[in-house]
């Protein structure tokens, strides 16, 4: 990759993206390589590969985003890209729009994959903050249930992991994450944390710790998900990233989704379908769904093999989203139609 222009504002620090080739993690301490960590304000400081996404310049990159309560009507604060030799710092606060729109072919490219943590929020800020229809992601929590599934481990229906738990696990990185709590802490006192600027040392330390694993978690991954759950993988993470982003044309103007290997089809017969349900809630009908305690959304999670999610205090607040095989989809659609005709 070619040295950012002169011009470009670059911060320096010890930053693993990796641990040490051939050598066994012990310490966070071990894992430290050095390598730049640049902060983006303009389009020319960004790789000129990432801006011009094309077929003979496939790459995968880290990718997270922070803000203020993101989502739809949050603020975006920034967007981390871990590139194998570097990390950006895209700063959409000094950026704005200009910016942003310069990072648009490439979140949108299928030439580029994102590997990301929980795309589902992210999705939806740079839907509705900027138009941007995040696109070939692979959402590392969904790439871990997949395998614990295909490794015959089971989870309960609303344990999912969370990044610092998938830092930990050494099977993936094996990485204690201590300054994510601290972070968090701060969050909690001052929600507005990711829009001050200048970005202080621990805010550009904080948003590269975020991404700088992600390559070495998902070549990991990689070697274990076999040819149904790479497929399942894809189509599950581009319907986690419509999953809050309402739209009136059933996604029509999303790129579509990834089409059945022939390697899966046997005999004419291919794996099910996966589909995104969005279920409208009537007002005043939310509290039938969730029942006391979440005990009645539970039981239908249980029931079915479908991701059953609901807004909650970021909303939308009257919608039930149902990803899954379609003969489960329509299962958990009429186990919650059922629950709405009940007097709560």
């Amino acid at each position: 990759m070619a040295d950012p222009p002169p011009s470009q504002c670059s911060h320096r620090d010890s930053t693993p993206l990796d641990p040490l080739p051939g050598r066994k993690s012990t310490s966070y301490e071990d894992q430290l390589s050095l390598i730049p960590i640049h902060i983006v304000t303009q389009a020319c400081q960004l790789p000129p590969e990432f801006l011009e996404p094309s077929v003979e310049r496939q790459l995968v990159i880290g990718f997270d985003c922070e803000g203020v309560d993101l989502c739809r009507s949050g603020t975006l604060c920034i967007m981390q890209l871990a590139f194998p030799d570097a990390v950006y710092v895209v700063d959409v606060i000094l950026g704005g729009e200009m910016l942003m729109k310069a990072c648009k072919p490439a979140l949108e490219s299928s030439y580029i994959t994102k590997v990301i943590h929980d795309c589902k929020r992210d999705s939806e800020a740079l839907y509705y903050q900027f138009g941007i229809k995040l696109n070939n992601v692979v959402d590392t929590q969904i790439a871990y249930s997949m395998i614990e599934e295909q490794e015959g481990r089971t989870r309960l229906s609303d344990d999912y992991i969370s990044f610092v738990g998938l830092l930990g696990d050494p099977r993936y990185c094996g990485v204690s994450y201590v300054e994510k709590q601290e972070v968090r802490v701060l969050l909690r006192q001052d929600p507005k944390f990711w829009t001050y600027r200048p970005l202080s040392e621990q805010m550009v330390r904080a948003a590269a710790d975020d991404v700088r694993f992600l390559l070495f978690i998902y070549r990991k991954m990689m070697e274990k998900l076999n040819q149904r759950s790479l497929w399942n993988l894809a189509v599950r993470g581009a319907l986690y990233c419509r999953c809050f982003c309402i739209s009136d044309d059933s996604y029509a103007d999303w790129p579509s989704l990834p089409t059945i290997p022939d390697i899966l089809i046997v005999e004419g017969v291919a794996p099910e379908e996966e589909i995104l349900s969005v279920l409208d809630v009537p007002p005043g009908k939310m509290g039938c769904v969730i029942g006391k305690r979440g005990a009645s959304i539970l039981s239908i999670k249980e029931s079915c093999n479908a991701e059953i999610l609901i807004g909650g205090a970021k909303g939308p607040p009257d919608k039930v989203f149902i990803i899954g095989p379609v003969k489960q989809v329509r299962k958990a659609e009429a186990m919650l139609r059922g629950r709405m005709l009940d007097i709560y």
